[in-house]
């Protein structure tokens, strides 16, 4: 199964309604509720850092009998040190974004903590890819 939303960057009153949507089909589909809420968080963080840093996004998300597949590919100014960027706490979320109750730096690692496998590609200027993948695991009750 194949999904595809898109993100507008800037747009708060929507943030989080992807996650919902992916949600609502784990559901469906009788995915763990342990390992929907793991996927549903790190879809979460990462729709938020479209909506907080980038001007928009595309997440797509490939589900399969074995695993989840998201990648999430925004345009936007990237992530000059991605190393910098996955420690807790930094952030480079503008003083209106933090006045929202966002940008708080603790995104790709929740993201991180969520998957089962995180890569993150970046070009300044351009923008960020983020996959994630969790497996489907038979016996997580």
């Amino acid at each position: 199964m194949q999904i595809r939303h898109k993100i507008a960057g800037g747009d708060f009153t929507r943030a989080g309604n992807v996650a919902s949507a992916v949600k609502k089909v784990l559901q469906q589909i009788n995915i763990d509720h342990k390992q929907s809420k793991r996927i549903v968080i790190a879809l979460y963080e990462g729709e938020v850092n479209v909506v907080a840093h980038a001007y928009s996004g595309v997440v797509d998300i490939d589900i399969d009998s074995e695993k989840i597949k998201i990648t999430i590919a925004d345009k936007g100014p990237g992530i000059s040190d991605i190393e910098k960027a996955m420690q807790e706490g930094y952030s480079t979320a503008t003083p209106q974004v933090r006045e929202m109750g966002f940008g708080a730096g603790m995104g790709l690692s929740n993201m991180k903590r969520n998957s089962d496998f995180m890569n993150i590609t970046s070009i300044p200027g351009e923008g960020t890819t983020v996959e994630l993948i969790n497996f489907i695991k038979p016996d997580a009750n």
